[in-house]
């Protein structure tokens, strides 16, 4: 009889964990369950091992795991919202995305610093179908530990090379201003002024930093700006040449 009142408090508690959790992650946001950034990933682990005995465990208190995976979701969902508003904390608490390739040249300091060998992006090359490292122009390992790529002009299409035709240049584009602050080492190292960037933004009608949500400029000296109130405005601003 044991046995079986045991099996009946599992049974009823995957019928009601199972919910909870549902209801709970849809809470933390696409975020949590489409990519993990190390944070992230020790919410997931967390919940995991809560929820596992507590259906392992008939003896565990079932009210204080629901109460544990409550308070997790709404630890977890305070916590992104400080990473959105506050950079430098979700740099504190996550990995920065480190260049491990450039013009086909491994940075091999950048490997050794986040613990990544040649064999783990060489592999992670091949999944894009690219089989030749000279073929790219810039690699980066993202938060999430996945492989951004940004390939050689020429190696954008195998046709361009076979018909001896040039594509135009793929721009690269830097971040100069997010939710209204001013990367100045990004300007200094475009060469660019803080004159310079009040002087586009007043060009666009934008008045005052504080209205900008991200602004970026490309290896052309273009820039492009997202307003913090688009979604009301829905304005279409074209890139400004120098």
């Amino acid at each position: 009889m044991e046995v079986i009142k045991d099996l009946l408090i599992v049974t009823g508690r995957i019928f009601t964990i199972i919910p909870l959790l549902l209801v709970v992650t849809i809470y933390m946001g696409k975020r949590a369950i489409g990519e993990l950034p190390v944070f992230d990933f020790l919410v997931i682990i967390t919940l995991g091992a809560i929820t596992g005995a507590d259906l392992a465990d008939p003896k565990i208190s079932h009210i204080h795991t629901g109460v544990a995976i409550i308070i997790i979701g709404l630890f977890q969902k305070a916590t992104t919202t400080l990473i959105i508003k506050h950079r430098k904390f979700g740099h504190l608490i996550t990995f920065d995305p480190t260049i491990v390739i450039q013009d086909g040249q491994f940075i091999i300091n950048n490997l050794k610093r986040i613990r990544y060998s040649i064999d783990n992006v060489l592999h992670m090359l091949r999944e894009k179908d690219i089989f030749d490292v000279k073929d790219v122009r810039l690699g980066i390992i993202e938060a999430n530990g996945k492989l951004s790529v940004l390939k050689q002009d020429l190696k954008l299409s195998v046709t361009l090379e076979d018909m001896n035709l040039t594509k135009k240049s793929s721009s690269l584009s830097y971040p100069v201003i997010v939710d209204g602050e001013i990367y100045g080492n990004v300007l200094q190292k475009l060469e660019l002024s803080d004159d310079w960037l009040q002087q586009q933004l007043l060009n666009l009608n934008i008045k005052a930093i504080r209205e900008v949500f991200f602004a970026s400029v490309n290896n052309k000296k273009e820039l492009h700006v997202s307003l913090k109130n688009y979604e009301e405005d829905k304005q279409n601003l074209a890139p400004l040449s120098n």
